[in-house]
């Protein structure tokens, strides 16, 4: 049962439509693989070949892409549910 405006499924659907889209995503940044390189393209270290079979297009040695995983912040997705706030108003 929807609310106000909505369909009934509404909801459910709208979730549907995000996963879908997080996965297409996911696939996107698998498929840029590639070829790995010989050395990181940030500290011109040597990626390990361990590394390089494991990761297809890696182009960060560990150290870097440890770095760069801290300094990640995550995009913000749609709040679905809302603050009290923001449904007083």
């Amino acid at each position: 049962m929807a609310g106000g405006w909505a369909q009934d499924g509404a909801v459910n659907e709208q979730i549907e439509v995000s996963t879908q889209e997080a996965i297409e995503r996911m696939r996107a940044r698998q498929r840029q693989g590639g070829e790995s390189a010989e050395f990181c393209v940030d500290c011109d270290e040597p990626i390990p070949e361990a590394r390089r079979q494991a990761v297809p297009g890696v182009q960060l040695c560990i150290d870097c892409q440890q770095g760069r995983d801290k300094s990640f912040k995550a995009v913000g997705g749609i709040n679905r549910r809302g603050s009290k706030d923001s449904q007083l108003k």
